[in-house]
């Protein structure tokens, strides 16, 4: 008994010296944000960014763009939609200071594993467009609620088609 209150004592402070030692570099990813080891760093190349090289003293600002809608089971972005990126692209080419996550939502229908999977498909279908616009991939992230965050909480048509969206949430 003793010998096992030892090692649990022993990986307590393990554990407290190495969060307090860990890589200044890198954090730890946000659950499901988009990036394929957990971390993210500044390379951009899987769509994150070092959240403390952007966001840390920075100012959270959902809803200041209005959302993008899917069609069912897409995530093809339609051409009437498009104009709502092209504002977000906009801003950030105006505000160099300025990161976005985009943020890929579903209605209710399909399995959570598939809804969160086609939540990524969306924002990441956003943040190419984004890109293509000139808009660097440094400053765009992405992060899928799947079903997890529905703005309507009905179960008919006009229910699920506002909650298959996309939502920026713009940080500066």
């Amino acid at each position: 008994m003793k010998k096992s209150a030892s090692f649990i004592v022993g990986m307590c402070l393990l554990l407290a010296v190495s969060s307090l030692t860990g890589c200044k570099s890198l954090k730890k990813n946000p659950a499901g944000v988009s990036g394929s080891d957990g971390l993210y760093g500044s390379d951009g190349a899987n769509g994150s960014f070092a959240m403390g090289d952007r966001f840390t003293g920075g100012t959270e600002h959902p809803g200041v763009f209005a959302p993008v809608y899917f069609d069912y089971d897409s995530s093809q972005v339609a051409d009437t939609e498009r104009s709502k990126i092209d504002t977000v692209a906009q801003d950030l080419k105006q505000n160099d200071a300025h990161a976005v996550i985009i943020e890929g939502n579903c209605d209710e229908r399909g399995s959570n594993e598939y809804n969160l999977a086609l939540g990524e498909r969306r924002a990441q279908a956003i943040r190419t467009y984004l890109a293509g616009l000139g808009i660097g991939a440094d400053r765009i992230q992405t992060k899928s609620y799947g079903e997890e965050k529905p703005v309507n909480p009905g179960h008919d048509e006009a229910a699920w088609a506002a909650n298959r969206r996309g939502e920026f949430v713009l940080y500066y």
